[in-house]
């Protein structure tokens, strides 16, 4: 977090989010609503910076969404006043993967959907005039949990600064619902994926491990670092443009 008052941190976004907007000529943000604490904490802090009326939530749940998931994002909406759309993306998913070409895994099926969210939110916006929020943290991005030209892409990343850490910690000062906060990360694209088991890593452990490297110029001073480490180089390919000769 750049500001250490949580309050100047906040503003600072909000300001961002209104420059942004108003250099578009955009009409509001469309925000991926998950039920989870990243895409929650994005869409309350827009909806501070632009009023509800701006801010629209769209919740595309798959095959293997959480019910709870789907409760989370309309409380979340109903306390925040946003405009709640909701945009079920499983049978497109199955149809796609009911094709002999395409590869049918986990990974893979996950990162289809996940690049079919964006391709909805942008069409989304795109008719009303509005721009795509994103919802990435410092943390993911760093190591690469993201999917490229999926919950990667957005014309504007409000969190992208942000550690894990410090998304909780605005979470807790927005006053995002508790049952949002406490639950387990999950990108939702199979049912009982977490995030942590997936990693291999808890999101305590991945801050501790990037702030140090970051300290030290990326040179690991323990085991745990070395493993981070290796995650932000495979996955640097992730943070830049495609490779070109022009």
């Amino acid at each position: 977090m750049l500001c250490k008052d949580i309050g100047c941190a906040i503003t600072r976004i909000k300001d961002l989010i209104r420059q942004t907007l108003w250099a578009s000529g955009a009409k509001g943000v469309v925000v991926g609503i998950s039920g989870g604490i990243d895409s929650a904490v994005a869409a309350a802090i827009a909806v501070k910076a632009l009023g509800p009326e701006h801010v629209l939530g769209v919740h595309m749940p798959s095959a293997s969404s959480s019910p709870l998931d789907i409760a989370d994002a309309k409380d979340f909406c109903d306390k925040f006043g946003i405009e709640l759309l909701t945009v079920p993306l499983g049978d497109v998913v199955s149809a796609a993967f009911s094709d002999p070409y395409i590869t049918d895994t986990p990974i893979l099926r996950g990162n289809y959907t996940s690049r079919l969210r964006m391709a909805t939110l942008y069409n989304i916006a795109a008719a009303r005039g509005f721009l795509v929020c994103g919802t990435s943290n410092k943390t993911e991005y760093m190591i690469g949990y993201s999917t490229k030209w999926g919950d990667a892409a957005a014309d504007i990343q409000p969190l992208l600064h942000l550690w894990k850490k410090d998304v909780y910690t605005m979470a807790d000062e927005l006053d995002i619902p508790r049952s949002i906060i406490e639950k387990a990360p999950s990108a939702g694209f199979w049912e009982g994926q977490s995030d942590e088991d997936e990693l291999g890593f808890s999101y305590q452990e991945l801050d501790a491990a990037l702030m140090s490297l970051e300290d030290h110029g990326f040179v690991p001073q323990n085991a745990l670092e070395e493993q981070v480490l290796a995650l932000v180089t495979k996955s640097s390919h992730k943070r830049t443009s495609a490779v070109s000769l022009l």
